[in-house]
């Protein structure tokens, strides 16, 4: 987690050269840290809070403690993150790709998009902002449905 997120994709996809897998590999190595520390951080919240207490004072189990008082409020901030994360993970992928580390030119990609319009911005400006528009776009929507589903998700929410 001290390694700067995206310098330390653009080292591992130099290292492994351009393509489709190493995109993948590069994702996953430098992305699950995060949610590893996040799901760690809220199952130790939880997992000291006074109604989880109080299930095991009267004598339930592990596993019917971590399935009912766990995992449901541990949950929702995972799914929120996964969201996050999906978001910043095409933005990495367009990244790379528009430094001609990403995928093969060949496979259609935004980054790829860019990379062909950098040339022509003097010319046809819709090269490169349509691309960059739809990548801002869905990265956007993607944002939102994570805090939507924030809001639907959380226990402490749906009282209020």
């Amino acid at each position: 987690l001290v390694i700067p997120f995206l310098p330390l994709a653009i080292v591992l996809a130099r290292i492994l050269g351009p393509s489709v897998w190493t995109v993948i590999l590069v994702i996953g190595v430098t992305s699950w840290p995060y949610v590893a520390r996040i799901t760690r951080a809220q199952v130790l919240s939880v997992k000291q809070r006074e109604n989880v207490e109080a299930v095991r004072a009267i004598g339930a189990g592990q596993p019917t403690i971590v399935a009912r008082h766990v995992v449901p409020n541990v949950l929702t901030p995972v799914i929120v993150l996964a969201t996050a994360t999906v978001a910043n993970n095409i933005v990495v992928e367009a990244s790379l790709t528009f430094l001609g580390l990403g995928v093969q030119p060949t496979i259609p990609s935004w980054g790829s998009m860019l990379t062909d319009a950098r040339d022509y911005l003097a010319v046809a400006w819709w090269m490169g902002i349509f691309p960059g528009l739809a990548l801002m776009l869905t990265v956007l929507a993607i944002n939102l449905l994570g805090d939507w589903l924030r809001d639907y998700l959380d226990p402490t929410l749906r009282n209020a």
